[in-house]
């Protein structure tokens, strides 16, 4: 082995850094326990988890606005780009070990399917999750 393959082998191994940064609606009850399970599940510490119902979040300091993150999940790359929607959650299960299972998920059908089941769960969230007050299911003017 030459020096450097001895070192990229060396930096693949050692790689601590994180490869996603999601951001979640931690006022969601259902978001707030799969992103618990994530976190255990995150052994090595590859995804960066950012709340932006945090009172200090501010989501211009990362060019969006809090109505575009609180529409579908959100993650940035640390190359800066970003993905949405059900590409968040592959990559993040991903991340955590369940490469295989992500595979099935990019199937031609299903992968429309849970993009559609997506949309529908994310423009109804409020109310699966019981976030709904007196029949209003529109966020606080104060979250935005």
């Amino acid at each position: 082995m030459t020096t450097n393959q001895s070192e990229n082998a060396t930096a693949r191994s050692v790689d601590t850094g994180w490869h996603l940064e999601a951001f979640f609606d931690g006022e969601c009850p259902l978001c707030v326990r799969e992103v618990r399970m994530l976190e255990r599940l995150d052994t090595r510490r590859r995804i960066r988890w950012t709340d932006i119902a945090a009172p200090d979040f501010e989501a211009a300091a990362h060019g969006k606005t809090q109505e575009e993150l609180l529409d579908a999940m959100h993650a940035r790359l640390p190359d800066g780009s970003w993905v949405v929607g059900v590409e968040v959650f592959r990559r993040l299960y991903a991340a955590v070990g369940f490469g295989p299972l992500v595979a099935i998920t990019r199937l031609p059908g299903l992968s429309h399917v849970l993009d559609l089941g997506y949309r529908l769960f994310a423009r109804n969230r409020l109310r699966l999750t019981g976030r709904c007050r007196d029949g209003a299911c529109e966020l606080p003017a104060a979250t935005r």
